[in-house]
């Protein structure tokens, strides 16, 4: 079979066809508004003007001050983006289809995209080799907003030009960038000023010192989760010959349904975060969750309104206008390492200042400590003594205060995890589980130990397993895999695993993991994870002991990164100028260069300035070991 021949291949490392190669007759990208706009996607630099503020005391709301660090502005800029966009070309051009980069483009470069510098040309036709690896988009990484650029990411133009239906009524299309662009000139005020009118969540009182000089008009669709949808579902590429892949059950049986990639829309759509009201019979939400009575949309996480007393939306505001009414435009999320890097390598030549990036890590770190609580209780203890060895058990109780999965998003390296550390009274190191090595970015998976993450794989119908693995090593091939190994994500509160659409609950259901409902027949899964652990203690240890629980986040496992770098070196991708050759701008003298981005993206991940994605401490819990517990 295809799959198993694939799969001696990796473990081989013969595979070597390119994207370039094999020709292909699907459309990727074939739904939502195509490229070909009659008005294209405004650069940055329209916006900066009067959205940007150089006032430092105005930086942490003006809406480009805080979006221009966030992982949406620099989309296009993330290496390890690049890295994977490799692997996904290759991967489904040995297949013998060409250009799925259109599919990934189409979300990290939608400026580009919909102005025809991807695959297709916005005429009918295909820009040719290259495309698919973003070697015909305008500008590089390094291109200031205020230049003719591509590498912007998800900006100002694209979002604020987002319709719930297309322009003849289409239905709304959740996922894959599936979007509906308003290439209209007719808006609430000044029709046709600065192109198309620029949609939002509000209405502005005319001729008043806070209506827009350009033409603007109010969406409920900037309201609310549904415009987070179009992107944070991410599903097979669901081309004009339907799905690529579809989800192989547990049993081998094909589903019929298109892979869910990335489920954080969903998750949210079915968590008590995307009810009106609290539901009856739910009862009151856990401690440290506020009662939900309304629903609680992406944008009240990810885009916190501003309290300061100076906020306003644009420079010409008076201060303060906006203060408790303007949505920051961080898009805080758990990525704290790239922003980092991005600074560190092209922050000098941007517009975004320094403090931009590290405002997006502030947030991230404080999105990542709000996310999640850690409680830890000492089950039983028998005290080692000179001559004896003793034992303690132990409960950790990780409970999910997010609105989705934990963690949530892009599956492929992303993990979380509980450390478990007994100490001595002297602070000896007596027991541990998850125990990680910073020096070489490992974590040890011992029998206990409790990691949380989405493995995806290709079904091998001889094994009947959803393989994960070849020659010992972990695989990460986003476009052709088609099962689930596991998910032993935590769901979030009132979580449902199944719909109306979804009687099976195969697109956010866990895999190899035990939630228990919170009441019997109710559907609903609890949003905690209880994780039991026992340990012996050496002789002649000295109490009290001290056991510390800390639940950690990573962006990128190691497994994962050398991964994209072995894809590299044994599939020969091209250096980044040499793939790029003859594109705009090239050579470029910023980014990969002479090196395939793969091995650019390990060169990062080793450089000392950067670390190996340092885990990110969520949060810890302590418990005290005395005596023997009390039997009740």
């Amino acid at each position: 079979m295809l799959v198993e021949r694939r799969l001696r291949a990796f473990a081989l490392g013969l595979l070597v066809l390119s994207a370039a190669t094999v020709a292909s007759a699907l459309d990727f990208t074939p739904h939502g508004t195509q490229p070909g706009l009659g008005v294209e996607l405004g650069a940055v630099s329209v916006c900066i003007d009067c959205h940007r503020s150089l006032d430092p005391a105005n930086a942490a709301f003006m809406p480009h001050s805080s979006w221009g660090g966030s992982m949406k502005a620099n989309a296009m800029r993330d290496p390890l983006f690049w890295a994977a966009l490799d692997v996904a070309n290759n991967d489904a051009a040995a297949e013998g289809h060409a250009g799925v980069g259109d599919y990934c483009l189409r979300c990290h470069t939608p400026r580009g995209w919909l102005g025809g510098r991807v695959v297709k040309d916005g005429a009918g036709g295909t820009t040719g080799a290259g495309g698919e690896s973003g070697c015909k988009l305008l500008g590089n990484p390094a291109a200031k907003d205020r230049e003719n650029s591509d590498y912007s990411g998800v900006d100002c133009h694209y979002c604020h030009r987002l319709m719930s239906t297309g322009p003849q009524g289409q239905a709304f299309l959740a996922g894959n960038a599936n979007a509906w662009v308003d290439d209209a000139l007719t808006c609430d005020s000044t029709p046709g000023f600065f192109g198309p009118c620029r949609r939002g969540p509000y209405q502005y009182p005319a001729g008043s010192m806070l209506e827009a000089p350009h033409g603007w008009a109010y969406s409920s669709h900037h309201t609310g989760s549904a415009i987070c949808a179009t992107c944070h579902d991410v599903t097979s590429p669901d081309t004009d010959q339907g799905p690529l892949k579809t989800l192989v059950r547990a049993d081998g049986s094909d589903s019929d349904r298109p892979f869910p990639i990335e489920r954080t829309a969903t998750e949210w759509n079915r968590s008590l975060f995307a009810d009106a009201i609290l539901r009856d019979g739910f009862g009151d939400a856990p401690s440290g969750i506020p009662a939900v009575t309304t629903q609680q949309p992406c944008q009240a996480c990810h885009m916190r309104s501003s309290q300061d007393p100076l906020a306003k939306a644009c420079e010409v505001n008076p201060a303060g206008s906006r203060t408790g009414n303007l949505p920051v435009h961080e898009f805080a999320g758990a990525n704290a390492w790239v922003p980092g890097i991005i600074k560190a390598e092209y922050g000098s030549n941007l517009l975004q200042q320094p403090e931009d990036y590290e405002r997006t890590i502030d947030a991230a770190r404080a999105m990542l400590a709000a996310s999640a609580t850690v409680a830890t209780t000492v089950t039983a203890y028998t005290p080692a003594t000179p001559t004896a060895a003793g034992s303690i058990s132990l409960e950790v109780v990780v409970t999910n205060l997010s609105g989705h999965k934990l963690p949530t998003g892009y599956p492929e390296g992303r993990r979380m995890w509980l450390n478990l550390q007994v100490r001595s009274a002297t602070n000896v190191l007596v027991a541990e589980s998850g125990a990680y090595d910073a020096a070489t970015a490992s974590l040890t998976e011992d029998a206990q130990a409790r990691v949380y993450e989405a493995l995806q794989g290709i079904w091998d119908a001889q094994a009947q397993a959803c393989v994960v693995e070849s020659a010992g090593a972990k695989q990460f091939h986003f476009v052709l895999n088609n099962c689930i190994a596991k998910d032993n994500r935590i769901p979030p509160l009132g979580f449902r695993v199944r719909a109306a659409d979804d009687p099976e609950g195969l697109e956010v259901g866990p895999v190899g993991a035990d939630y228990p409902e919170t009441s019997p027949g109710s559907g609903v899964l609890v949003n905690a994870d209880r994780v039991t652990y026992t340990f012996p203690i050496p002789a002649g240890t000295t109490g009290p002991l001290s056991a510390k629980a800390t639940l950690y986040h990573q962006v990128a496992s190691s497994e994962y990164i050398t991964f994209l770098r072995d894809e590299a070196v044994a599939n020969g991708f091209a250096a980044e100028n040499d793939l790029c050759a003859g594109g705009p701008g090239r050579p470029f003298t910023v980014g990969p260069q002479a090196l395939s981005r793969g091995e650019y993206m390990y060169q990062l991940w080793t450089n000392p300035l950067h670390g190996k994605s340092p885990p990110e401490p969520v949060a810890t819990s302590v418990a005290i070991a005395k005596t023997a517990p009390r039997r009740r």
